[in-house]
């Protein structure tokens, strides 16, 4: 296929990447990814490499929308331009964001690192001047889940498309995504980048290197998802030419942890207690992991499965997912009971099963994994019905109680539902989640496997998915543990609401428990209890001066005040949210890394602002898009406005370099697109193509002034004789219909068919007033 710009008419060049794209003057800014991590044990110290170029002849500003591991800590940032380096400073977000805007406004070259959720970030690059390249270095330390035997490295590299819920905001968007901000998704312009229509080569050139350190644990063959080669110092480097459209993942798997570590010969626990004192005072960061043996003894459970099969689910995704949830229900036993629950706008559970939980008996389960074969991908992702649903069937004491999800997260309401199940909710119910999906949205699916106690499992591939389903059926398994809190030894006190997991954790077969704090003073012990099962442990800790396990903590710990705030916004909880970030160094959603050059290298204003477009995940359709699918090729600048706009206020007006249609109704397929051009829905313009000198748009007028005339003329001859008013409304409708505006058009084109013109009046009089009456703020998009 050949791709040509509609500006030129050429091809790129041959060695123009993986699908650049092009305009009359060159391609999009990000040039190239670079991905290292050092890997030592359970643990990763991971370097992020970004670097933009411009090749056009004016500064620019570029936006990219980025992923990271959901659980990694931020911990730095450092820019690199015309061989400067700035080390940014982390503030709270509002002042960040001011502190970018008027550096940029005043012609210093700027950049500012954002999070919009635990695995979504966006950075901002601004005045970056024609033909230069400037670099930004993120450092990250990041955990390594272990289960059975196994520890992965999972780094994400695409941000997929998410289902938008809500009603559209009134005002300008919080960013240049495609989706408009929404009642349930207030940021949802933040999080939905364009996205590059599939076929195309990507302009980002991707490279990956991981030295393992298996810290003296046997190490067997690695596996990972992508093609690598391993030289003798244990140096892996990913293969050439490797797109970014799905999870880098590598296992590594390690043999049974020993030395420092104690096992209990009752439970089979094997235990440790790590303390990472601080460089100043009496304060630290304890590490606790409880690791048990793989088995359990069953006891007697309620499971309800839920089933995703919204249209972001098609293709191998859904195969995976029947499959999945059928091995589920085969894993059963006859004195469990159980229910399925397939939802997507709709929700629907197996015909020919009675209401309610069902006895696990052979003929309830071949009933539910026959319908699980007729399930097929189509609608919307409508996720907290089908999940209040599974907690009212849970509802039932005396048994275990487990709700399983299976889907690919792709949800961009994740706050409102997890404000929608609060833990009273789900008080003695384990919740556990399947992410099946290139590029699941991990992040969202922790979040609520940490709500209710249970666990996290990706599927990244139907390749792995029998092996996936092994460590699930541990985890349905009866826990070893319930309950477990600590308590201080002599001479040391755990600090208040600093223990992450908040809530008191289970422990499951063949799965660690790593509970951390903070705390104060000399002593070197602490105690474990489950008192559910009259288990306690005390043992003794191990320092180390210098570890990530501060870091670590601070990141769990953000999340847990995070969640909180999502169901009690109050100032009280911000503050202590931004502090904790502060005081630790670690990004966060309330706070931002901003690097500011002290040299002035533009005359001032608003650059050219550049959305850097994202792939398609690897495996999704046009039609599966949880939004739309644009950006191909050719792409246009829009023009720069005569006078440059705050950047305090995001504006629709003129999409962005790379920007997309809005979404395509719940449920509906994508337009479809041609070759070198949007995919987008009737009614929404084409973007132009370049011009060597655009002309600026027309400024929009305010209309507000001569609306309020309007409605005081209207309310004035609220008692003048009919005639006076008829005749006033005849000639009001004709200048109202001139204006043209959409919050008026249905109520004028009712008028011609009104038997009583006049009834027109107090309709008119009220739409008037609501165009007229000034909206309050909005609060900041990651306050609401």
């Amino acid at each position: 296929m050949t791709l040509q710009t509609e500006a030129t008419g050429e091809r790129p060049p041959a060695e123009s990447g993986v699908g650049t794209l092009t305009t009359s003057e060159g391609g999009l800014p990000l040039e190239s990814l670079a991905v290292h991590a050092d890997i030592a044990g359970l643990a990763a110290a991971v370097e992020v490499v970004q670097e933009f170029r411009n090749s056009f002849s004016v500064p620019l500003e570029a936006t990219y929308v980025f992923p990271l591991p959901d659980r990694a800590a931020v911990t730095g940032l450092v820019m690199h331009a015309d061989g400067r380096t700035v080390r940014a400073e982390l503030r709270e977000r509002g002042e960040a964001r001011q502190a970018y805007d008027e550096a940029i406004a005043a012609g210093q070259r700027a950049s500012i690192a954002e999070e919009d959720r635990p695995d979504v970030f966006s950075m901002r690059v601004g005045n970056i001047l024609p033909g230069e390249r400037v670099t930004v270095r993120l450092t990250l330390s990041q955990p390594l889940p272990y289960e059975d035997g196994t520890a992965v490295f999972r780094f994400p590299l695409v941000v997929a498309p998410r289902y938008i819920p809500g009603e559209t905001l009134p005002g300008p968007d919080s960013g240049l995504g495609v989706h408009p901000d929404t009642t349930a998704v207030p940021d949802a312009s933040r999080i939905s980048p364009p996205v590059l229509l599939p076929g195309f080569p990507d302009p980002v050139t991707l490279s990956l290197t991981a030295r393992v350190d298996a810290a003296g644990l046997p190490l067997g063959p690695l596996e990972c998802t992508h093609p690598l080669s391993q030289d003798a110092s244990g140096l892996v480097t990913l293969g050439h030419g490797q797109r970014l459209d799905r999870d880098f993942v590598l296992r590594l798997p390690y043999g049974v942890q020993s030395g420092g570590e104690a096992a209990d010969q009752v439970s089979g626990i094997t235990e440790s207690l790590l303390f990472t004192p601080d460089a100043e005072g009496d304060e630290g960061t304890f590490t606790l992991t409880l690791l048990p043996a793989l088995e359990a003894d069953p006891r007697p459970k309620d499971v309800v499965l839920v089933l995703d099969r919204s249209g972001s689910m098609q293709g191998w995704k859904m195969v995976a997912a029947r499959r999945a949830a059928a091995r589920i229900i085969d894993s059963l036993h006859g004195r469990d009971r159980f229910a399925v629950i397939a939802f997507d706008h709709l929700v629907e559970t197996p015909p020919g099963l009675p209401a309610g939980l069902s006895e696990a008996t052979d003929r309830n389960r071949f009933r539910a994994v026959e319908h699980l074969a007729k399930t097929e991908a189509r609608g919307a992702t409508e996720m907290l019905q089908p999940l209040r649903e599974a907690l009212t069937l849970l509802g039932a004491p005396g048994r275990d109680r487990v709700l399983v999800l299976v889907t690919d997260g792709q949800v961009g309401n994740e706050d409102q539902i997890l404000a929608a199940l609060p833990p009273a909710e789900l008080d003695g119910v384990r919740v556990h989640t399947v992410g099946i999906d290139r590029a699941v949205n991990a992040g969202f699916l922790g979040r609520l496997a940490a709500y209710g106690q249970g666990r996290c499992e990706l599927v990244e591939s139907e390749d792995r998915l029998d092996a996936a389903m092994e460590h699930i059926h541990h985890r349905i398994a009866a826990p070893v543990l319930t309950g477990v809190t600590l308590r201080a030894g002599e001479g040391l006190e755990i600090l208040a609401d600093t223990v992450s997991p908040a809530r008191p954790a289970s422990v499951f077969p063949g799965v660690p428990l790593v509970v951390s704090g903070r705390y104060r003073g000399s002593g070197t012990s602490l105690t474990a209890v489950a008192a559910a099962q009259s288990w306690e442990r005390a043992f003794q800790a191990v320092t180390a001066a210098s570890s990530p396990a501060t870091a670590l903590w601070a990141r769990a710990h953000l999340r847990d005040l995070e969640d909180a705030y999502a169901g009690d916004p109050s100032q009280a909880r911000e503050a202590q949210v931004v502090a904790t970030s502060l005081r630790h160094g670690v990004l966060c959603r309330f706070t931002a890394y901003v690097a500011v050059d002290s040299r002035f290298v533009t005359e001032g204003g608003d650059p050219q602002q550049v959305v850097q477009p994202v792939e398609l995940p690897q495996g999704w359709a046009i039609e599966s898009a949880a939004g739309p699918v644009a950006a191909s090729a050719p792409l246009a600048m829009p023009a720069p406005a005569a006078a440059a706009p705050s950047r305090q206020r995001m504006s629709r007006s003129a999409p962005a370099f790379g920007a997309a249609p809005p979404p395509a109704p719940p449920g509906g397929p994508m337009p479809p697109a041609r070759a070198g051009a949007f995919a987008r829905p009737a009614g929404r313009p084409m973007p132009r193509p370049a011009m060597a000198t655009p002309p600026p748009p027309p400024p929009t007028p305010d209309l507000t002034p001569l609306l309020a005339l309007e409605l005081q003329r209207l309310r004035a001859l609220a008692d003048a004789p009919r005639s006076t008013r008829l005749a006033h409304l005849t000639d009001l409708i004709t200048r109202l219909e001139a204006l043209s505006l959409p919050d008026l058009a249905d109520l004028l084109a009712s008028y011609p068919t009104l038997p009583d013109p006049l009834t027109l009046w107090s309709p008119l009089e009220e739409a008037l007033t609501a165009l007229t009456t000034p909206h309050p703020p909005r609060r900041p998009f990651w306050k609401r």
